[in-house]
């Protein structure tokens, strides 16, 4: 069976961790998938992309600074996507018409619950940041029905208008925003959104967010402890994940967009961190 193509766009791209992930889930499954990284030059993503199917191939993944752009271009957007204003998988529907999704924010609550056991329904969840990674992540979290979620961020109206955008999907969820500095309280989940980490940078939240039993979690991943998830642990965290499973998550939901069929991701988590 000839292999069909499917790739990661974006740029840079050559950190890119995807090209090893969906290799693995193809071994696996025996599913014949050939998967590569494009770097798309910054003033020509649309002709990257045009190029990309018009050869033949099967499917994207769109990572930064990209996935606006994908949403922008796309024909069709599924709901999941339409309500994050991003894409991250691209795929020709049976008209050839580009349909845009994002597996973001599914892969982000398959981690926490799934792989890590941290149940979301009830819970008192700070998310930091208002940008991109943030907005696609809210839906599927509002879906598990947590008690409260504050969006804090630099500039709060950013924040603001997030919860604006969200509101009717909180149901029962309390929904609210805050800048950095006036987060208050002890939370039950801390998800870190934005992309200080991998500058050395932190969020300047105040420690008493934190509690013993709250459960943090960075959205960046790291083969060393990301630098909020050790100033967490350094202020009495004991529960403190990347987003490494998040990673492998939305990359197995992409491949079951394209291919109905779903490969297991704890085997690949384990071999990534191993690597």
């Amino acid at each position: 069976m000839t292999n069909e193509l499917y790739a990661v766009v974006g740029n840079p791209i050559s950190h890119s961790k995807s090209p090893r992930i969906h290799s693995l889930f193809a071994s696996q499954t025996g599913e014949p998938v050939e998967y590569t990284a494009i770097q798309a030059p910054m003033d020509d993503f649309t002709g990257t992309i045009r190029h990309f199917f018009e050869r033949g191939g099967k499917g994207l993944n769109v990572t930064v600074p990209f996935k606006e752009q994908a949403w922008t271009l796309a024909d069709h957007r599924t709901p999941r996507a339409e309500k994050a204003g991003a894409a991250n998988t691209l795929y020709l529907d049976a008209d050839d018409a580009l349909v845009a999704d994002n597996t973001d924010g599914v892969g982000l609550v398959r981690d926490l619950t799934r792989n890590h056991g941290v149940a979301l329904k009830g819970l008192r969840i700070l998310v930091l940041g208002a940008g991109g990674a943030v907005r696609g992540v809210l839906g599927p979290i509002l879906a598990e029905a947590p008690a409260s979620l504050t969006i804090a961020n630099r500039t709060v109206a950013k924040a603001e208008a997030l919860v604006r955008l969200f509101a009717g999907e909180a149901g029962d969820t309390a929904l609210s925003a805050c800048g950095f500095e006036q987060a208050a309280g002890a939370f039950d989940l801390v998800i870190n959104g934005t992309s200080a980490s991998l500058q050395g940078d932190l969020p300047p939240v105040p420690a008493s967010i934190l509690a013993g039993n709250t459960v943090v979690y960075d959205m960046m991943y790291s083969l060393q402890t990301t630098t909020f998830n050790q100033w967490a642990q350094d202020n009495g965290a004991t529960r403190v994940f990347d987003g490494l499973g998040m990673l492998v998550e939305q990359a197995v939901e992409s491949f079951y967009v394209w291919r109905g069929v779903r490969p297991e991701t704890a085997p690949v988590i384990d071999e990534l961190r191993n690597d």
